[in-house]
């Protein structure tokens, strides 16, 4: 986390709305496409269960560059406690063109990371399995070091690095065109079921993950 945003953090603490604003502006946006990779519609509702809880918490929050992290892993566990209640999976629709209108990418890992704030990407994201799906969204769209990832999601750090590099040229080959971006991919997920599609150019293809 840089110096003014720490610094930021340690005014929010000592109750500077101002402060708490700047935090807000600051991880909303990551935090937001995170979510929506996890709950789908369902993101924004989260988002402000999350912000509720760190504005309650942050007293508690120790300091040091870790306040990004500690928020993001705040999202993660209120993602997951909302999708165990509704017992369901998230769902999060795109027309199949959008995804074929995104920039093709070279066979690097780096060149699938450019686009990944667009909601096409994050979409794609979400076909990903699970574990690379987390991986690439913490490191590349939150901004997480691997380690702190590797707390976030309770991981060792070599895991999480390999995880994202999976991902990232995972999505490097959909964008290419030299792996399907369907259920042969989403297949891969933690609960080993992928969604089903209805095959045709222009609809919405509903990509799901096993999150819980």
């Amino acid at each position: 986390m840089p110096a003014d945003l720490a610094e930021t953090v340690r005014s929010a603490q000592d109750g500077d709305e101002e402060a708490f604003r700047l935090l807000y502006r600051a991880l909303q946006p990551g935090l937001l496409r995170y979510l929506t990779v996890l709950v789908g519609a369902d993101a924004e509702d989260v988002a402000s269960e999350t912000w509720l809880q760190i504005a309650r918490d942050l007293a508690t929050f120790a300091g040091g560059p870790g306040f990004r992290a500690w928020a993001t892993r705040i999202a993660r566990n209120r993602a997951l406690d909302h999708l165990r209640l509704q017992h369901r999976r998230p769902a999060l629709s795109v027309p199949v063109e959008q995804l074929s209108e995104m920039p093709s990418a070279e066979d690097t890992a780096e060149s699938a990371s450019a686009g990944l704030g667009t909601d096409a990407a994050i979409a794609l994201i979400a076909t990903l399995p699970r574990t690379e799906a987390e991986a690439v969204l913490l490191r590349a769209v939150i901004g997480l070091d691997a380690e702190s990832t590797a707390r976030v999601l309770g991981k060792r750090p070599g895991a999480v690095r390999t995880a994202a590099h999976r991902g990232l040229r995972r999505l490097a080959r959909m964008l290419e065109g030299e792996e399907p971006s369907g259920p042969e991919t989403r297949g891969q997920s933690a609960t080993g079921t992928g969604p089903a599609t209805d095959g045709h150019p222009g609809k919405a293809v509903e990509a799901r993950q096993g999150w819980r």
